[in-house]
Order: C-alpha cells, then structure tokens, then sequence
C-alpha cells in the first residue's frame, strides 16, 4: 500500500511534489513563511517521498549536521494523517541513516510528539520555539524497530 523513495533535489518533478506538500502543510496550514520553510539546506539534504499507491501523500529529508543527522521536514496531507503514511516514511528514513553510524536527531512539534516517541525517540533539553511553533529537541535511542 505504501512507497518510500528517496530523491535528489535535482529531480525537479519529485521536487516539486515534495514542495508542494510541504507548501500545504507548512505554509498554509502552519503558518510558516516560505523563507524559513524552503532554506539552503535543499541541496545538502536527501529527500523522500510517501505515496499511497500512486498519490504522493507525505515528504521528509535529512541532513548531516555538526551534531549528527538531522531529520527535517516530515509532512504528511492532512487527509492521510494517522493512515501510516508517516509510519512507513520515518521507518524508511530511519532504516536509510541507521547505516551511517551517528546520532539521529529532530526538532519535533509538540503536537507530534507522541508519533517520534513512539518510534524509540527521548526528549532532550528544554522547550525552545522555531518558525513561532513549540518544539523539542528529540534523539533517537531505539535502534532496533
């Protein structure tokens, strides 16, 4: 039922897909300007992208940072949220830079929370707001799924 896939941003249809959604989600329903959501990061990060047969449904990408590997920009359409749809796309990324040996980290909205903590997440530090929405950081401890 579900894809995961991962792309290079140089394939402009992919993403231009994955912008799209992040668009949906980020911009219109966050809130988010478009200068912090779309950022210089694009270039340095691999993409992914969920699909439900063939409808694309969600996006994330990852980068190496000084701390480790970062995972940014999980978004899944409204309308597929709770399907596992961002399951299927954490577990795939998750699976992808287990290979890689470092630490795995996120900046989670409070609201998702309880979705990170559930795939071997820990809260770490306190409280801290980025793009005016509450976050954590959070470090991924579970290694096997």
């Amino acid at each position: 039922m579900f894809s995961v896939a991962s792309f290079s941003i140089d394939d402009k249809d992919l993403a231009k897909i994955a912008f799209d959604i992040r668009r949906k989600v980020f911009v219109e329903e966050q809130h988010v300007s478009p200068e912090e959501e779309y950022d210089q990061f694009e270039n340095r990060s691999t993409h992914y992208l969920v699909r439900i047969d063939d409808s694309p449904v969600g996006t994330a990408r990852w980068r190496v940072t000084g701390k480790g590997i970062k995972l940014e920009r999980f978004a899944v359409l409204q309308e597929y949220r709770n399907s596992g749809a961002g399951t299927a796309l954490l577990n795939k990324v998750l699976d992808d830079v287990s290979l890689l040996n470092q630490p795995v980290y996120l900046h989670s909205q409070l609201t998702a929370m309880s979705f990170y903590l559930k795939a071997g997440f820990v809260t770490e530090g306190d409280e801290f707001t980025e793009a005016n929405i509450r976050h954590y950081r959070m470090l991924w401890k579970k290694k096997n799924r």
